[in-house]
């Protein structure tokens, strides 16, 4: 198995980074970890997500139309814990107190998934490799879609600018159920990373969470509503499938917009030698390979977790999102110190046209060679 660095120049970028970023929470004389606006959003979107679950399953909506917004809007609230409570939880960040963070990143159990998988897959591969063909799993999406130039291209993806819109609500489905079971077998994150310990506990509460999950979502509210109410199994089903599909193209379109646009680099190792070198220091590789967009948005700040400012988030994960629109200021002025290019979409459709015009050129980009320096 190849072992992949990151070449080691020494230009200070990183450490000037943390200077200034350590000046700031003690010149304000706080953590970088959440603080109280962060429990009050939490509050407020469990007790949705909630309110959303009881309604929907215990005092069913007559009309179909109120059920059916209702069923939009419970997606979104899956997404919403996932942006601003599991995400920060996974990342260490949410509290000082690891237990507390924990709880918080296991909430993605709750959802379908795997806090285990997602810490490896998320914060140690995506987070470490970003955009590196066969490290970051976030670039593998399935046969319809290439996101880098080192993906094999079939001539399906001529269309994947269009059809995105149509298949991204797919890849929660194809995550939470394909991808998770493949990787509990095979005990591997992508396919050129090393296999990774699983312990029983581990075991027991993958199971246990897909067990449980499977139980409220769909065993507990098929049976209520349909021994309740006029709906048919069909339209329960149906119910169900519009939260998934909102939350899952959510997600997909959140953290492609971060990382598979116009202007972010690619890398692709050759796999062929012991160790391979990165051309960029880690840092600086963050930079290159992740945008932010839409940071004047107070509206997406809050909903997305912070996400939109997710050059910030690469180079301190595990510093709490509610800090990110200030160390917004002290990243953009280091990068300009450093001659680092900043990449940013000013506003979130800046940031989807600039991913339907990445995928339009993937979808015909002839396969590039690998190539390290």
């Amino acid at each position: 198995m190849a072992t992949i660095t990151f070449q080691n120049q020494g230009t200070g970028f990183m450490a000037a980074l943390k200077q200034k970023t350590d000046a700031y929470f003690k010149a304000n004389n706080t953590t970088p970890y959440g603080n109280s606006a962060l429990i009050g959003k939490s509050v407020v979107i469990i007790s949705m997500f909630a309110a959303l679950y009881v309604w929907l399953v215990f005092f069913t909506p007559q009309n179909a139309w109120l059920a059916l917004t209702l069923c939009c809007l419970f997606g979104v609230s899956m997404a919403l814990i996932g942006f601003n409570i599991m995400h920060d939880g996974s990342h260490d960040s949410y509290s000082s107190n690891p237990k507390v963070n924990t709880i918080m990143a296991y909430s993605l159990n709750f959802l379908g998934g795997d806090a285990y998988f997602w810490k490896q897959k998320h914060v140690v591969n995506h987070h470490t490799y970003t955009n590196v063909e066969g490290m970051d799993d976030d670039l593998d999406a399935g046969m319809f879609f290439r996101f880098h130039h080192g993906q094999k291209k079939r001539g399906i993806h001529k269309f994947q600018h269009i059809y995105w819109v149509f298949l991204y609500g797919g890849l929660y489905f194809m995550w939470i159920i394909s991808k998770d079971t493949k990787k509990y077998f095979n005990q591997k994150i992508s396919k050129h990373s090393p296999k990774f310990k699983f312990t029983n506990t581990q075991r027991i509460l993958f199971w246990s969470s897909k067990i449980v999950h499977l139980f409220l979502f769909i065993v507990l509210p098929f049976y209520y509503i349909a021994n309740h109410t006029d709906y048919s199994y069909l339209q329960i089903f149906f119910g169900y499938f519009i939260a998934c599909f909102l939350l899952g193209w959510i997600l997909s379109v959140v953290f492609q917009m971060a990382h598979v646009v116009d202007h972010t680099e690619f890398v692709s190792p050759t796999y062929t030698t012991d160790k391979e070198i990165i051309e960029n220091e880690w840092a600086i590789h963050q930079v290159k390979t992740t945008s932010d967009f839409a940071t004047d948005s107070a509206f997406l700040t809050w909903a997305l977790g912070g996400l939109n400012f997710q050059v910030e988030h690469h180079l301190f994960p595990r510093i709490s999102h509610v800090h990110y629109p200030a160390i917004n200021k002290i990243v953009k002025e280091t990068c300009a110190e450093y001659g680092i290019p900043f990449l940013e979409h000013k506003t979130f459709l800046d940031a989807i046209k600039s991913h339907v015009k990445h995928l339009k050129f993937m979808g015909s980009a002839p396969v590039l060679e690998p190539q390290m320096a």
